[in-house]
């Protein structure tokens, strides 16, 4: 063999050991971040159960125990959202009889329908429960949600299912004018579509991709748990029953995957539901918070859903308009967080 066709053949042999090597980079490079393992934390003298040692990443996807429910026994019905139509008793009656008679479906079209019943003996509106004697009772039908205005049809229904609860308690019910309802629906409608308002930060993996129990594991870290629903983890509010603060989510048919170590996310977002949420929680400060430290943690950049970067200057500009919105939402007593404001914007 020639000299020049050995030195071809070293050529050659280099060229495929680069090729080989690139090949191994790349994959290297496409395969997603995985979660660390996580210490053992032991009070001392208690040794680790077979269990614990053998825990793995897939505990992160377990569902968190659910929050508490708020009281149901707080009045729900409000003038400022509702249709409310009083029906006058002759007796007192008992909550019983009148979850007998209420309809077995409790919307109509898109809007909540709801009952309450005066207590007899505390003097304090509430839904109707059994074991308890009212001596009057109303009915409410919200005038507006993210779905629309009320309307004529409903308005309607509103009245027919009403007057069947009425007659069959032996009360009598007093309906306010439907056009004038209807009308207040529509201005109400107008506003609520006006303020509302749904943020989202967009974090996009900068390099190597990540597995969904790496994003577990950074977000857990931040307070992040677990939500009912695959891809969704949730801030959890300070007090318990309230909506989440914020929410983060993914690829749900990448949680869903047989092998979910190699699925392969490179985008989660953020997201605030502003008008679910208090001013108290400082929900956007905490949003921005979280964005920063999830990018500095996972090697991300902050973009809007566009994919166009988010700089401080813009992410200060949002926080100026979201202020001006809050006081809005507070001038027309429909503050941020409130239980009015949840119903209107739900």
């Amino acid at each position: 063999m020639s000299s020049i066709q050995i030195g071809l053949a070293i050529a050659g042999g280099l060229i495929l050991a680069l090729v080989v090597l690139h090949s191994a980079w790349t994959s290297h490079r496409r395969q997603p971040r995985q979660a660390e393992p996580e210490p053992v934390r032991l009070e001392p003298g208690v040794e680790p159960s077979p269990e614990s040692q053998s825990a793995d990443d897939s505990s992160l996807d377990a569902l968190p125990l659910p929050l508490p429910l708020a009281d149901k026994t707080k009045p729900l019905l409000d003038p400022l959202i509702d249709v409310i139509a009083q029906i006058d008793l002759d007796v007192p009656v008992p909550g019983e009889a009148v979850l007998t008679h209420l309809p077995p479906t409790r919307r109509l079209g898109s809007k909540p329908l709801n009952f309450e019943g005066l207590n007899e003996q505390t003097g304090q509106w509430e839904p109707p429960m059994a074991g308890q004697r009212y001596s009057s009772l109303q009915a409410g039908v919200q005038l507006a949600n993210r779905s629309g205005a009320l309307n004529e049809i409903e308005y309607s229904e509103f009245v027919v299912k009403t007057q069947a609860l009425a007659d069959g308690l032996g009360g009598t019910p007093d309906f306010p004018e439907m056009l004038d309802e209807v009308a207040r629906a529509r201005e109400l409608d107008q506003f609520a579509g006006a303020h509302d308002a749904q943020l989202s930060i967009t974090l996009r993996a900068r390099n190597a991709a990540w597995s969904p129990g790496y994003v577990h594991q950074h977000a857990s870290r931040l307070g992040f748990v677990a939500g009912v629903m695959p891809g969704r983890m949730v801030l959890p509010a300070s007090e318990s029953g309230l909506p989440p603060v914020l929410a983060l989510t993914f690829d749900a048919q990448a949680a869903l995957a047989e092998d979910p170590a190699q699925s392969a996310l490179f985008v989660v977002t953020l997201t605030l539901d502003v008008p679910q949420v208090g001013r108290t929680e400082q929900p956007f400060a905490r949003m921005r918070e979280a964005a920063d430290r999830l990018a500095q943690a996972m090697d991300g950049s902050i973009t809007d859903d566009n994919g166009q970067p988010l700089g401080q200057e813009a992410l200060d500009q949002i926080a100026q308009e979201l202020d001006k919105l809050y006081n809005t939402l507070e001038s027309r007593d429909i503050a941020a967080g409130t239980q009015v404001a949840r119903r209107l914007f739900s």
